[in-house]
């Protein structure tokens, strides 16, 4: 990698520096014991506990009020997070249905990655038998990098299966 973009130094190399997962629970207006469903979820799957996001404003089309449960989110930094990574690419990808690869389309211009997982049964953590609604969750690679092509070579040096481009 340091031989193709022309680094002079070591440092310059980018580095992954945290990842999110979120998930927005939409039902969770109707009934409250989805939120905590979700918390319980997305913590089990990150090995670290997810906290609840609350909406910033009224929206009366959705039934929503300012400061209601709307979703979770968690931030895995360091051993956590390459542990997080390394289950992603060794367990849950391949347990996709009819997966042939992440897309390489999901960088955002400024060197992160964003990738939707369909549904959160992939991960093992995940017991399928106490799944009442099979739900997705989104997850955001914060990288170092300045560019996409420096992300793309990143996470594919991580061993992200991305399909050709």
């Amino acid at each position: 990698m340091k031989e193709k973009f022309q680094y002079t130094s070591v440092m310059q190399v980018p580095k992954l520096e945290k990842i999110v997962i979120s998930q927005g629970v939409g039902k969770a207006v109707a009934d409250k014991k989805m939120i905590e469903t979700a918390v319980a979820e997305v913590s089990a799957i990150a090995g670290q506990k997810a906290m609840v996001t609350k909406s910033k404003k009224d929206i009366s089309n959705f039934k929503v009020r300012k400061g209601m449960p709307i979703g979770t989110k968690v931030t895995l930094r360091g051993d956590k997070m390459y542990e997080f990574l390394d289950r992603l690419i060794a367990v849950a990808l391949p347990r996709t249905r009819d997966f042939r690869g992440i897309s390489p389309k999901g960088f955002d211009g400024r060197g992160n990655y964003n990738l939707g997982i369909k549904e959160q049964i992939i991960f093992p953590e995940i017991d399928i038998d106490n799944v009442n609604d099979i739900n997705g969750f989104d997850i955001t690679m914060v990288t170092s990098a300045d560019t996409n092509e420096e992300a793309y070579e990143l996470l594919k040096a991580f061993g992200l299966p991305f399909k050709s481009k």
